[in-house]
């Protein structure tokens, strides 16, 4: 008992040391791992998929990923400058790529490492649709979303453990628990899903640097319609899905385009 109590103490310390709070909502969160850790394994990960992808290069469309990333991670930094906040990034060197993969999807990994999938583009179909989506997959790196859900995962499955120890112990478990947080190769059934909370503070955040990055934060919406139809058929009721259904998103997106637009410049 005695042991189990100090353990305890100890993880709730622990907890306490890690609250910290999400850019733009404030919201507090629970980041047990440090960042500069989950960077040196996103890296590892990244420079295996770009190496078992086909990248594409020196077209438009790889040159739109190109300008969309660099106006949208140049607003990142305009934002934590405002909010002196730029240690939230230190360490990310960033990176836009654009694989040739027909799933419509994108992904930022702690670092900074973006890739946008080629069945992306059909449906966000112009610079402004594609910086609603690299603006969300930025924000949820900004607001350490993977961090969080990794912190989940490691006090479920190992009761807390320093990340430090999980890799030297259980490396395998622990690489495991990385690549569901974050997706990579991963089934939609082994990934660790974002919860409704961050998905719509992605939403939120990506909304504002978009705006920040010269992109009419309303585009948003014609961009979640056609992503809602491209679904049509597919997608379950919200009530057991952990993501917002697409109206619900919509209609969120909607409320928040007004706070979005103040930081909107033409």
């Amino acid at each position: 008992m005695k042991t189990i109590r100090i353990i305890s103490t100890f993880l709730f310390i622990a907890i306490l040391i890690s609250c910290s709070k999400v850019p733009i909502t404030g919201r507090k969160q629970v980041n047990l791992l440090p960042e500069s850790d989950l960077i040196s394994m996103s890296l590892q990960q990244y420079r295996q998929i770009i190496n078992s992808s086909k990248v594409i290069v020196g077209t438009a469309d790889a040159q739109q990923v190109q300008t969309v990333g660099k106006k949208i991670t140049d607003a990142v930094v305009t934002l934590l400058q405002e909010q002196g906040e730029l240690s939230r990034i230190a360490g990310y060197q960033w990176e836009y790529k654009l694989i040739q993969e027909n799933e419509p999807n994108a992904w930022c990994l702690p670092g900074g490492k973006i890739a946008v999938h080629t069945g992306l583009l059909p449906i966000s179909k112009t610079e402004a649709g594609l910086a609603v989506v690299m603006g969300h997959e930025v924000a949820h790196a900004l607001a350490r979303h993977g961090n969080e859900r990794m912190s989940q995962a490691l006090l479920a499955q190992m009761g807390g453990i320093a990340l430090s120890v999980a890799l030297s112990q259980q490396p395998q478990q622990t690489q495991d628990i990385f690549n569901s947080a974050y997706g990579i190769g991963a089934t939609v059934g082994l990934l660790l899903p974002f919860s409704r909370t961050q998905e719509s503070e992605a939403d939120k955040i990506g909304l504002i640097l978009m705006a920040i990055a010269g992109y009419d934060p309303n585009e948003a919406i014609p961009f979640w319609q056609r992503m809602k139809d491209e679904n049509k058929g597919m997608q379950v009721p919200e009530f057991i899905s952990t993501h917002p259904s697409d109206e619900k998103r919509i209609e969120d997106i909607k409320a928040f385009i007004p706070e979005a637009m103040k930081y909107y410049k033409k």
